[in-house]
């Protein structure tokens, strides 16, 4: 069949865009993969949806994937868009690929009504199947709906886990090893046991989604990609609807931050889903990274990582994206939102987040840090609960990640954790490196020595009870510990000094 005979049918009302009218198609393929060259034999009319299409450099990848394969041309939907990107025509004409353009009102099924005499039963099938993913999809079905009927079609079970090991939809037993898998992996699918994994849409894996599905689909991994990219096209729309409550979050965080007056910050807390009487805490997070090409800044990634690790449909995280700037006022550097207690306790919120992080520090090269402040009860006390949660985020950087509370800052650790790095370890190299050096050539104990003898409040006895050694070893070892630092650990200066090294280190 050419595509000038499609192109003939008035009722269809299809357009070309580019390519030859003349052009034979001896099948019909519906596909939405990112990179579909593997499941395509050559000479197909490609239709989709482009539910695969999440930035303009997609199109380049996607037509480069069809061609590569040999396919006779595409026809793209707009359904889901509205249009055919521009970024889309271009790509096809370089390729030298025609493109026609569906409109929103006819289906792929009014197309496989004329073209299915020409098609196998396979193709007839994947139709059917493609039409009525499409339609729940159109019609706004839940992500546990969507995720029954799309695994219905394929025949396939399994469940949707985020990358700290919560279950999403599904049923799954071991959802902390599957997300651990996901988070190693070299690369996607893989065989975990007896779950293939695929991963869901094309974001960073600390804030992704997994698809695990039951049995080997390595040999058909088509079935799982389908999968995964119905639950990534639910995924879109729920960041979509979260857009918003983050914007507003952002506008009392700004607020709070310029000074704004207490009716105003009330009026916005209350936009944010809050009453001005109910608890909350704030919470700072960033997600620092190797720095691969395409990754999200600190900030946005942090926020994003912070409201999978607390259920979004539990807790009513809103996160501001990215950083907050207000002139002449306090500048935040991580992604701030603000986390209702309802029933709970900050030491309740930082446990769950440090149990996705524990997870989550499964990812090469990720460190997740995220800062909360006290329980707070009114707007005005928004700027204070954001720079608490500042400085309890930069302490768990310094600390090489996890979650830090506001009670942990208001010690010497809040000193060391806004030291400059350099400072830090400058001030623990001057005045530990003679220690480590003679420790190094005579395998003896002097800094472990220090540390307990400090510990211990500078008591002998108790230093020496704790590391199993004579009184007279311990006095030997902090004269040396003297002698080789020119400080006297009698006085209650060089104890600090030693005391904060030991930590800075």
């Amino acid at each position: 069949m050419r595509i000038s005979e499609l192109l003939a049918i008035g009722d269809l009302r299809l357009g070309l865009l580019t390519g030859d009218p003349a052009t034979e198609f001896t099948g019909v393929h519906i596909t939405d993969l990112p990179e579909p060259g593997r499941y395509l034999s050559g000479g197909e009319l490609v239709l989709t949806g482009m539910m695969w299409r999440t930035s303009p450099d997609d199109a380049t990848r996607f037509v480069a994937a069809l061609a590569e394969a040999g396919v006779a041309a595409l026809g793209a939907g707009q359904a889901w868009l509205g249009h055919v990107p521009e970024d889309l025509v271009a790509a096809c004409a370089a390729a030298g690929l025609t493109l026609v353009e569906v409109p929103t009102e006819v289906s792929f099924r009014t197309l496989a009504e004329l073209v299915v005499p020409r098609l196998s039963g396979d193709a007839r099938d994947a139709l059917g199947r493609h039409r009525r993913l499409l339609t729940a999809v159109a019609e706004g079905a839940a992500l546990p709906e969507l995720f029954a009927l799309t695994a219905a079609e394929l025949g396939v079970t399994g469940a949707v886990v985020s990358a700290s090991g919560r279950v999403i939809v599904g049923s799954a037993e071991d959802p902390v090893r599957l997300a651990r898998a996901y988070l190693t992996a070299s690369r996607l699918p893989c065989r975990v046991g007896e779950h293939t994994i695929f991963g869901v849409g094309r974001g960073h894996r600390a804030a992704g989604w997994l698809l695990a599905c039951d049995g080997d689909l390595l040999d058909r991994p088509d079935l799982g990609y389908e999968l995964a990219t119905c639950v990534a096209v639910e995924h879109s729309r729920m960041e979509e609807g979260r857009r918003v409550e983050r914007r507003l979050a952002e506008q009392l965080v700004s607020a709070a931050l310029a000074e704004a007056g207490p009716a105003e910050l009330d009026a916005r807390l209350r936009t944010c889903g809050l009453d001005a009487a109910e608890p909350y805490t704030i919470v700072n997070a960033t997600v620092l990274t190797a720095g691969r090409p395409g990754d999200p800044d600190a900030a946005t990634l942090g926020g994003q990582t912070v409201e999978e690790l607390l259920d979004r449909e539990i807790v009513a995280a809103v996160l501001t994206e990215g950083t907050i700037r207000t002139e002449g006022a306090v500048r935040t550097d991580g992604a701030v939102g603000l986390v209702p207690l309802r029933g709970s306790t900050v030491s309740g919120v930082a446990e769950r987040l440090s149990a996705g992080a524990e997870v989550l520090s499964a990812l090469p090269g990720t460190r997740i840090c995220v800062g909360l402040s006290g329980a707070l009860t009114s707007a005005a006390a928004v700027k204070g609960g954001v720079e608490e949660a500042g400085h309890a985020r930069r302490l768990a950087e310094v600390r090489g990640g996890g979650v830090a509370t506001s009670d942990e800052i208001y010690t010497h650790a809040l000193l060391l954790a806004t030291a400059p790095g350099d400072v830090r370890r400058s001030f623990a190299d001057r005045l530990l490196t003679p220690l480590l050096d003679y420790d190094g050539r005579h395998q003896s104990e002097l800094v472990r020595t220090l540390g307990t003898f400090l510990d211990c409040a500078g008591s002998w006895n108790a230093c020496a009870e704790r590391m199993h050694v004579h009184v007279n070893t311990v006095r030997y070892r902090i004269r040396r510990v003297e002698e080789l630092t020119g400080r006297d650990l009698s006085t209650m200066t060089d104890r600090v000094d030693f005391f904060l090294a030991l930590r800075a280190r």
